[in-house]
């Protein structure tokens, strides 16, 4: 399905964007595993790829920094020649009551979860035009579809990149180039794993499904907007989360 593409994933070294990476590679597309933290833990992705048949490698860069997501990416395009596929991934959560919140806490996680995916999309966009191709998926969060208390920042920046993702499918629709959100609810990650049981037993009765999801069910949705089948579908919010967002 995604033979010959290029796809780099942000934050891929775990959770979502690992099995999002494994994903997109399984299907013949090579994949950059992008993290800034474990080294190990991107390796574990980049063996799992190969284990599904495809091919990897892995870079470390924190997308928040500008310069050094520019020179990654300049990296990317004069190894690899091409981009076709974006998944911006990436993010980290400090949450707290918005009357306790530091400038610090929310200005990080809208460094990460929406400036990062500023500075991948504005490099590869450029490679994109001049291709007349690409995919572009943007990883939200039904918090920033219907807000989550104690998560102000997460909330703002995950509403702040549907406006991102929306602004930038209309830039670039002309050249052929789609951009989309997937927006996950309540999934089993290592962040959901330290939750307490009764906690997962109160969120899942918010659920219509009455269950959490699984990383996979996110891949999937990445995986379909990423292919041709989603060529015409682009500026949509697809909601992966068991109906909470209804």
């Amino acid at each position: 399905m995604l033979q010959g593409k290029i796809a780099l994933v942000t934050g891929a070294s775990k959770g979502i964007g690992r099995a999002i990476a494994v994903s997109l590679g399984k299907e013949g597309a090579h994949i950059i595993v992008n993290y800034n933290g474990s080294a190990e833990q991107a390796g574990i992705t980049c063996k799992l790829i190969e284990e599904a048949g495809g091919t990897c490698e892995s870079m470390c860069f924190n997308v928040a920094e500008e310069e050094a997501t520019i020179e990654a990416m300049k990296n990317i395009l004069e190894k690899h020649g091409k981009l076709d596929i974006l998944v911006n991934n990436a993010g980290i959560t400090r949450d707290g009551l918005l009357m306790r919140m530091t400038d610090a806490d929310f200005e990080s996680v809208l460094d990460v979860n929406l400036k990062g995916a500023f500075h991948t999309i504005r490099v590869a966009s450029k490679q994109m035009l001049k291709q007349r191709s690409g995919r572009i998926i943007n990883i939200s969060s039904v918090s920033g579809i219907m807000g989550n208390a104690g998560q102000a920042n997460y909330s703002a920046s995950k509403a702040g990149l549907i406006g991102l993702t929306k602004a930038t499918a209309r830039e670039l629709a002309s050249r052929g180039i789609t951009v989309n959100a997937v927006a996950p609810g309540f999934i089993e990650t290592d962040m959901t794993d330290k939750l307490s049981d009764a906690v997962k037993e109160n969120a899942c009765k918010q659920i219509p499904l009455g269950k959490m999801g699984r990383p996979e069910d996110i891949a999937e949705a990445v995986l379909f907007l990423a292919s041709e089948k989603a060529a015409y579908i682009t500026g949509q919010v697809l909601c992966v989360d068991g109906g909470m967002a209804m």
